[in-house]
Formats: structure tokens, C-alpha cells, sequence
């Protein structure tokens, strides 16, 4: 059933990907306002793009990668001061999101947390302050300060930018002696337009090692009204990118709890009010110890996989806590969804075999191939070059995982 929103009350700041659709089932028509990068807008031509969404009355162009202009943003779209509720869209508007909705008194997750979630050293400062379980980890400028860091630590560590998505930039070092030709490609991560130009640092940090996890809260004034502790993939090497998912993750009671009860305390060390938190954990010898955090929707299909396990609309109920609403969400999956993510192999596409044969695959709900013949694949370094995905529902956590791998096994991609 569609949101009670009218004209305009819905603004969203960034275009927010992978849910376009879904949010097409539940916003009335002319509802909502996309603020955007003026250089996105132009890059992507969005006014065209997005004039075939019946929810979205237009795209209105103001730059938040060096923060937004608030006073100019409202001065140019005085209408917007009547929305009634404020999405981010983006990792990259979260802040700028934040501090909208703090300045027309609507909820949201606050402007302080929002800082905090999109800086990865302020992140890691925050649970060191509140005794969250963190790695050893140490803010650095050049590549001689990370080396000296790993030597001091002893065993591998991780190299990731401080303010940067979808794994961009992130290498996994083994030995000391390779930071310096690994630097660049984390201090300057190449990326989409909105992702190059957001100022990062880098930071280093001693390697966790166990099974991974992410954990998905919907907070209304602080308080957790639903929790998801979601299974995780990753590519091994150097760049962990995430390769699938799966809703929920296959884990005993207490391991769960202990992941919510982890997460829910973040969210109040840092003060965050409304909204969704996507943080993520490695489990170290029984430990849930901190990855990072979103204060966002979840990318990676996420929340698509949580309404199939759920059997709710995830999406609808995060804006229905963002217009003030306090939705009633199920404390258990009635069954499971996973997500498979396609993964061609380097070269310039040839054949793409057997999609129809991998679509009848049992539990198969989704499934999209994103590139073609004559396309180019590079390797993967981050979630934006994969190849594609398939969305598979069973009726626990091993079939659906399992439905999911057996379909995207099926398509078969040759190249040169």
C-alpha cells in the first residue's frame, strides 16, 4: 500500500541505488524531490532518466560532496521547507541528509552520527571511547606510517580510505613491504563521479579473521524496533568484495542476539536517533568485533532479501519511521532470501550461455545480467564491477544459499 505522502513531501538526497523500483510501489505519484550533484545530474542526464518514475515531480541540482548549502539549497526550493520526510540516498549524502532533515525538524538519524558513520577513523574513535570491540587501527598519511604501523602490530593488515563505499579501495596487505605499491589504489580509489571527488583518508588497521556479518537496525528515537543479522560472502585475496548474502544469517540464537546487542549499543554510543544502521562485524573467537557503519539503507539487495524473509517491505517501513511513524515489524524470518553475485571473468565478453536454464532454477526470484557481448570486465576491486546477480528464496538459510549458488553456477560467460 502506498505511503500517505503528497506533493513534494518526500525528499531524497542522492539517487538511491538498486530500490528505485520498490519505492515505485509505494510512493504516490509526485511525491518526491531527488536533490543531486549538479556534475551527476549531468553525467548520468537524470532529468531524462528519471522523468519515466511517476513518484519522482523533479530533479533539483545542489553539490553536498564539500557539504550542502542549506541556506541555498531552501532559498532556490523554498517548497522544500513542507517535506515531511528526508532520505539519504547515498553513503555520500548521508551527512548533508542529516543535516536537512535536522534544519525542517524531521526525523533522522542526527547530523553528529551521521559524521560519525561516514568517517571510518571517527567511527572507530567512537567504539574505542565506549568499548566496543575494535581492531588495532591508526590514521595515516603516507604509506612509510602504515608499514611502520603493520610491522609494529605484527601480521597482515587492512588498508581502506576512511570515506569511501561498496568496498572501494579496500586491500587486504599480507606482507609490510607491499603497502607502498598497494598506497595508491587506496588513498586514490578510482570510482563513480560522487565517490572520486568526496575527500578520504586512509586508514590501517591489524587483519580480523573469522565469519562476517552485517546487522541491519530500524531505530525510531533510539529505540531498535527491528534487527537482522544477515550472512556474508566475500572474494578472497586482496579485495574483500562482497560475492553473496543471505537473510537470515544461519546462526544459533545467542550468536544473534550477541550480533544485535553489538550493533543496538553502537547506535547509542553515537547517538543515533531515526532511521536504518548497516553495520558490519567479524566474529573473532566468539566476538562480534566492528568492520563498519552505515546510516543508511543497505546496499547488495539487502533489504529486497529482507522482505522476502520477513515478509515486509523493508524499505516502506524505514521512510515510514522517517515521516514519525512507528511501524510494527515481525521479530523473526519466516523463511530465508539469498543473493548470488555474478562474476565474469576479465576480458571483453563473448557469450553469455544458459540465463534461461539458470532462471528455472529452483528458488529463483531474480536474476540480471549486467553486462554483454563486446563489454569489457575488468577484475573486481569493488561491489560496482560485478558482473551481475540472482535473488533466491528458500525455507531456511542453507536452501536458499544454496538455490542461489546453484543458479549463478548456471551462467556461464566466455570471453577474450
Amino acid at each position: 500500500m502506498a505511503l500517505s505522502l503528497g506533493r513534494d513531501e518526500l525528499v531524497i538526497v542522492g539517487v538511491p541505488p538498486g530500490v528505485l523500483g520498490v519505492l515505485g510501489e509505494i510512493l504516490p505519484a509526485g511525491s518526491t524531490v531527488i536533490v543531486e550533484d549538479p556534475d551527476v545530474i549531468r553525467r548520468r542526464d537524470l532529468h531524462r532518466t528519471l522523468a519515466g518514475l511517476p513518484y519522482v515531480s523533479r530533479v533539483v541540482p545542489a553539490a553536498y560532496r564539500d557539504g550542502l548549502d542549506l541556506d541555498a539549497l531552501l532559498a532556490a526550493e523554498p517548497g522544500l521547507a513542507a517535506a515531511r520526510v528526508v532520505m539519504p540516498g547515498l553513503e555520500y549524502t548521508v551527512t548533508a541528509a542529516a543535516r536537512l532533515a535536522e534544519r525542517l525538524g524531521r526525523p533522522g538519524g542526527g547530523p553528529t552520527a551521521a559524521a560519525t558513520f561516514t568517517d571510518k577513523h571517527r567511527m572507530r574513535r567512537l567504539a574505542a571511547d565506549h568499548g566496543l570491540p575494535n581492531p588495532a587501527y591508526a590514521l595515516v598519511s603516507t604509506p612509510a606510517e602504515a608499514e611502520a604501523f603493520a610491522r609494529r602490530v605484527g601480521g597482515p593488515c587492512v588498508l581502506k580510505p576512511t570515506r569511501r563505499a561498496g568496498s572501494l579501495g579496500v586491500q587486504l596487505i599480507d606482507d609490510p613491504a607491499d603497502i607502498a605499491a598497494a598506497w595508491t589504489a587506496t588513498a586514490c580509489p578510482d570510482g563513480a563521479p560522487e565517490q572520486v571527488a568526496a575527500p578520504t583518508g586512509v586508514l590501517v588497521e591489524a587483519r580480523l579473521t573469522g565469519p562476517e556479518h552485517s546487522v541491519e537496525l530500524l531505530l525510531a528515537e533510539g529505540e531498535v524496533l527491528f534487527g537482522n543479522v544477515t550472512g556474508k560472502r566475500v572474494l578472497p585475496g586482496r579485495h574483500p568484495v562482497e560475492t553473496g548474502h543471505t537473510v537470515p544469517a544461519a546462526l544459533p540464537d545467542p550468536a544473534r542476539r550477541e550480533l544485535l546487542d553489538a550493533a543496538a549499543r553502537l547506535a547509542a554510543a553515537a547517538g543515533f536517533r531515526t532511521g536504518v544502521l548497516h553495520s558490519e562485524w567479524i566474529v573473532v573467537d566468539g566476538v562480534p568485533t566492528l568492520v563498519e557503519c552505515a546510516a543508511r539503507l543497505p546496499g547488495d539487495l539487502i533489504a529486497a532479501l529482507i522482505a522476502v524473509a520477513y515478509e515486509v517491505s523493508f524499505v516502506e517501513a524505514y521512510l515510514r519511521v522517517l515521516a514519525g511513524e512507528r511501524p510494527t515489524l515481525p521479530d523473526r524470518a519466516t523463511g530465508a532470501a539469498a543473493v548470488e553475485f555474478l562474476l565474469a571473468p576479465p576480458g571483453t565478453v563473448t557469450a553469455v550461455e544458459d540465463v534461461r536454464q539458470a532462471r528455472r532454477s529452483p528458488g529463483v526470484l531474480d536474476l540480471s545480467v549486467d553486462v554483454a557481448v563486446g563489454d569489457r570486465v575488468v577484475p573486481v576491486v569493488s561491489s560496482g564491477q560485478r558482473s551481475g546477480h540472482v535473488l533466491t528464496w528458500g525455507a531456511d538459510p542453507a536452501e536458499a544459499e544454496r538455490n542461489a549458488r546453484t543458479a549463478a553456477a548456471r551462467v556461464r560467460f566466455t570471453v577474450t
